[in-house]
């Protein structure tokens, strides 16, 4: 699903809890966003220092996955997080899921990010402070 241009970002670790499974005793696919979410949440946290969310912030436009195998219980998720370069508005990520110390992949997925401004509703330019905070893309 990753591009060509992006690159790794960030690794969470992401315990399943038995609430995440489905009645066959895997993880229930909806909670795939939810694992995407809660990784992209300690990455933005891990780079945000002391942004205020509550002014403008990142918010979901597009998200998808792809299902390759059922993930059992127990078992804690390492999930990679890739980054295309940004664009104005909005930034590109995917996602790699993987039980910790095994490495088959689970799933992968993808989200787009647009930037937004929490009064007018509307997508505003990204801050230099988050582009800085990426790293380096090549040209």
């Amino acid at each position: 699903m990753q591009s060509d241009q992006s690159i790794h970002v960030y690794t969470a670790h992401v315990q399943v809890r038995w609430s995440d499974l489905d009645a066959m005793g895997y993880v229930n696919n909806s909670r795939y966003f939810t694992f995407f979410e809660q990784a992209r949440v300690q990455w933005l946290e891990s780079i945000a220092k002391d942004w205020n969310f509550t002014q403008a912030g990142p918010m979901l436009a597009h998200a998808a996955c792809d299902f390759r195998r059922p993930v059992p219980y127990p078992a804690t998720l390492e999930i990679d997080i890739y980054a295309e370069p940004p664009g104005r508005t909005s930034l590109k990520t995917y996602y790699e899921v993987r039980v910790r110390d095994e490495g088959t992949l689970y799933a992968q997925g993808e989200a787009a990010l647009v930037w937004v401004d929490a009064d007018t509703e509307r997508p505003e330019p990204l801050p230099e402070t988050f582009r800085a905070a990426l790293p380096a893309h090549s040209s």
